[in-house]
């Protein structure tokens, strides 16, 4: 039976978009600081552990489950760009640079099935209404969340990054995944969530097979620790539908953090 390009890109988004990297590690503690230039101290970074009790868990985000990165999803974005590197590291689940200490969770919405919904077999669907099926089970949001934490003023810094690798990289570029090639051929400010210090957020375009689909990411400021999300929703983009980082989660670690 043959299927549209929205099903294409449904199995090359999957595969792709959906499947971007996310690894968590680095050190249990955070370094010391060097003494601030105002005779402070620096401010110092969290260590993991301190971390793991901070980052949202399973039943604090309402409409979500909430759990661990699956190690299956372990392969991170590389460009050969370094100005986009940050966006490319944001779109991995990954902080925007490099962290004295970092953790990171998934959480996927939790779409309730409707009682009268009839099990219907796929192949006994016309094309039209497969379609419909696979947009429908796949309309909902996945977001990474991670949390880094760096000394002194290493988490401003870090969120500069990505403002100025929105702006500079405004026409996309190119990266790698597990050795496959990718492309995102815009990336575009969009708005940000009224939490935390500062924050940017912005909307990558990646081009597959043709296909082209939004994702999008986010890096909110709490201090010297940087909240990353990254979100993805396969079925919105099948349907050509908006949508954008999840609310209830930046809303659900904001809190956490504060």
């Amino acid at each position: 039976m043959k299927r549209s390009s929205g099903v294409r890109l449904c199995a090359t988004a999957a595969v792709g978009a959906l499947s971007l990297a996310l690894v968590t590690g680095c050190s249990d503690e955070g370094s010391k600081g060097a003494g601030g230039t105002d005779g402070k101290p620096a401010a110092r970074a969290l260590g993991t552990a301190e971390l793991k009790k901070l980052i949202v868990a399973g039943g604090e985000v309402p409409g979500y489950k909430v759990g661990a990165v699956p190690a299956t999803r372990a392969k991170p974005i590389t460009t050969d760009s370094a100005e986009c590197r940050p966006l490319a590291r944001v779109l991995s689940g990954l902080p925007p640079a490099e962290a004295a200490a970092q953790t990171d969770r998934l959480a996927t919405q939790d779409l309730k099935k409707d009682p009268t919904d009839d099990a219907t077999s796929l192949d006994d669907m016309a094309d039209g209404k497969f379609e419909d099926a696979i947009k429908k089970s796949m309309d909902l949001d996945v977001t990474t969340v991670n949390l880094s934490s760096y000394d002194g003023d290493g988490a401003a810094k870090a969120l500069a990054s990505v403002s100025a690798a929105v702006r500079a990289c405004a026409g996309g570029f190119d990266g790698k995944q597990s050795g496959t090639g990718m492309k995102f051929t815009k990336v575009a400010e969009s708005k940000a969530a009224a939490a935390g210090d500062e924050s940017v957020a912005f909307e990558a375009i990646s081009e597959m097979d043709g296909d082209s689909a939004p994702v999008y990411g986010e890096v909110v400021r709490h201090g010297n620790t940087l909240a990353s999300y990254y979100t993805v929703n396969i079925g919105a983009m099948m349907a050509k539908k908006a949508y954008s980082v999840s609310p209830e989660v930046v809303k659900a670690q904001s809190a956490k953090l504060k």
